[in-house]
C-alpha cells in the first residue's frame, strides 16, 4: 500500500503550556493530517524525558511523559478547576527547566482529587499496567527523595534493591508512589483518547522506541540481570557508535548494553513485553538502531569518547524470530541507518520489516552508503530527513556547493526549489511509505532542527510557533494524490 505521513513530535505542537500536549492542538493536527490525505503521524518517543531532555533517555520504557498531559482535559474531567488553569504562555521553544518546576504543582492538585475517590478506571489501569507501573512509581519516588540523583549515585542498599531497603522505601514513600501512578493514569487516558480520535479520522500513529534504555531508569534498576553490569548495578560496557565522517570520535551514548545470553535464555520475555506494550499504544512501531540486534558497538564504561569501542555479536535472528512469534510480521519499521554489514542486511531481509531511506544522504558526499532514490526497494520508508538531520532547507544552506549542485542535477531543480524537489522525489519513489517532517513542508531552516547528535543544550526544543498556512493541507493533499499515496480506504 502506497501511503505517506508527516513527522511531528508531540512536544513541537503549539499550545499555551510551554510544550505541546495531548489536548486540542493535537486533535487539530490530526484534522490537518486527514485534510492533507495523510495516513501516518510519526512522533518521537513519548516517555518521561531524562538526561539532556532527550526522549531517547527516558526514565522508563513503558511510562508516558507527564509534560504532555493537557491541563484543560484534566479540568474537563473534574480534576482541576477553571481558576487553577495557568495563564496562557506565548508559544516558544521548550524550556524544560521551567516545566520541571511548574508542572508538578498542578498535577498534584489533580492527583489529590483523583485519589480522594479513585475511579474504577484508575483501579483497572493500575491492575493492567502493574507489570511496570509499581516499579516505575517507586523508582521516581526514590529518585526525588535522593534529590534527583542518578541511579548510579544512590545509596548501595537502594541501588542494589536490598529487600529491607525496598520495603522501607515503599512504606516511607507511599504517597509519592501513588502520585506517580495517578500521573500515568492521566497520561494514558489522554493518549488513548488521542489515538482513538486519530484512528477514527483514518490517521495511524507511528511510535518510536529506542533500542536501549537509559542508565537512569526503572528498567535497569528492576532488571539488572538483563544488562551488562558488575553485579552491583555498575555498568561494565555502554552503547554508542564508532567514529565516522559525521563524528570523528564516534557517538558515546552511555546506555546500558543488554546481556543477550540472559535475554535468550528467558525467551526474550522482557522484549516481548515491551513490544506488546508498544504495539498496543501505537499503530506502527519504529525501532531505533535496529542494526544493534545483529551486532552492537561496545564501549568500556568510563570512556570519554566512543573511539575505543569494538563490535560484539547480538542476538540476530533469534531475536527476530521471537518478535515474530509474539507479534506477527507487520507494523514495524526498522531504523537501519549507519554502518550496515551484509549480515545486518540479511537480518533485515529475513525480518520482512521495511528499512529507512534518507533523501539527504543520497547527495551528501560524507555518506558512504547508497541512498539514491532509483535504488530504493518497495519495502522501505523514505524520509527527506529525520529528527537527527538538519531540515532540508538547512541542508541546502550548509552543504557544500558540490553536493547541492549534484542534488539539483539529479532532482532537476534549482537550489531555491531543492526542498520541494526532495519532497516530490520522496513521494514519487517506489518506497511504500514516505514520511516528510513538518518543518520541510514549511520550508524552515536550521532553526527548526530537532536534534544534533552528540551535542547538548539546544535539542528537543523546537515548536511550531506560527499557524499552519491555510493552503498547506490542500498542497500536501494534491501532491499525495498526484503520486498515488492516498490509500483506497480514503
Amino acid at each position: 500500500m502506497r501511503a505517506s505521513g508527516i513527522l511531528m513530535p508531540v512536544f513541537s505542537l503549539p499550545g499555551p503550556f510551554g510544550i505541546g500536549t495531548l489536548g486540542s492542538e493535537a486533535t487539530a493536527f490530526v484534522d490537518f493530517l486527514a485534510e492533507a490525505k495523510q495516513t501516518y503521524w510519526q512522533i518521537l518517543p513519548i516517555g518521561p524525558t531524562g538526561y539532556g531532555d532527550s526522549p531517547y533517555q527516558s526514565f522508563s520504557a513503558f511510562a508516558g511523559n507527564p509534560y504532555f498531559i493537557d491541563f484543560r482535559l484534566l479540568a474537563a474531567d473534574g480534576y482541576l478547576t477553571a481558576e487553577e488553569l495557568p495563564a496562557a504562555q506565548p508559544v516558544d521553544t521548550v524550556d524544560y527547566g521551567a516545566l520541571y518546576n511548574q508542572r508538578p504543582v498542578l498535577l498534584k492538585k489533580a492527583v489529590d482529587r483523583l485519589l480522594a475517590a479513585p475511579s474504577p478506571a484508575y483501579e483497572a489501569f493500575c491492575a493492567a499496567q502493574s507489570f511496570w507501573l509499581e516499579d516505575y512509581a517507586l523508582f521516581m519516588a526514590v529518585k526525588a527523595e535522593q534529590g534527583q540523583a542518578g541511579l548510579a549515585d544512590w545509596p548501595d542498599a537502594l541501588r542494589c534493591r536490598e529487600p529491607e531497603a525496598i520495603a522501607a522505601a515503599k512504606a516511607r514513600l507511599a504517597d509519592q508512589i501513588c502520585y506517580h501512578k495517578a500521573v500515568q493514569f492521566f497520561f494514558y487516558t489522554q493518549w488513548n483518547a488521542l489515538k482513538a480520535y486519530a484512528n477514527r479520522k483514518g490517521v495511524l500513529l507511528v511510535g518510536d522506541i529506542p533500542i536501549y534504555v537509559s542508565p537512569d531508569s526503572s528498567d535497569l534498576w528492576t532488571h539488572p540481570e538483563l544488562f551488562q553490569t558488575d553485579g552491583q548495578m555498575h555498568l561494565t560496557h555502554v552503547a554508542g557508535c564508532p567514529p565516522d565522517a559525521f563524528a570523528a570520535d564516534g557517538q558515546l551514548w552511555g546506555n546500558p548494553l543488554y546481556d543477550w545470553p540472559t535475554h535468550k535464555a528467558s525467551g526474550f520475555g522482557w522484549w516481548k513485553q515491551r513490544m506488546k506494550h508498544a504495539t498496543s499504544i501505537y499503530d506502527v512501531v519504529r525501532i531505533d538502531h535496529f542494526r544493534g540486534f545483529e551486532s552492537y558497538y561496545s564501549i568500556p564504561a568510563g570512556s570519554t569518547t566512543a573511539a575505543g569501542g569494538h563490535w560484539e555479536k547480538g542476538p540476530d535472528r533469534d531475536f527476530i524470530h521471537a518478535m515474530q512469534q509474539a507479534l506477527g510480521g507487520g507494523n514495524i519499521i526498522a531504523e537501519d541507518l549507519g554502518y550496515l554489514t551484509p549480515e545486518v542486511k540479511d537480518m533485515l531481509t529475513e525480518s520482512g520489516y521495511p528499512g529507512m531511506k534518507i533523501m539527504q544522504f543520497a547527495f551528501d558526499s560524507r555518506e558512504s552508503g547508497n541512498y539514491l532514490p532509483h535504488t530504493y526497494p518497495r519495502n522501505s520508508v523514505v524520509y527527506t530527513g529525520t529528527h537527527d538531520n538538519v531540515t532540508t532547507e538547512g541542508w541546502r544552506s550548509n552543504a557544500s556547493a558540490e553536493d547541492v549542485a549534484y542534488a539539483c542535477r539529479y532532482l532537476r531543480c534549482t537550489p531555491e526549489t531543492l526542498t520541494e524537489g526532495m519532497i516530490c522525489a520522496c513521494l514519487a519513489s517506489v518506497s511504500d511509505t514516505a514520511i516528510i517532517p513538518l518543518a520541510d513542508w514549511l520550508h524552515l531552516g536550521s532553526e527548526a532542527r530537532i536534534n544534533t547528535p552528540s551535542t547538548q543544550g539546544a535539542n528537543w526544543r523546537w515548536r511550531l510557533t506560527q499557524p499552519l498556512p491555510a493552503a498547506l493541507a490542500g498542497h500536501i493533499a494534491a501532491l499525495t494524490t498526484l503520486y498515488e499515496r492516498v490509500p483506497e480506504k480514503r
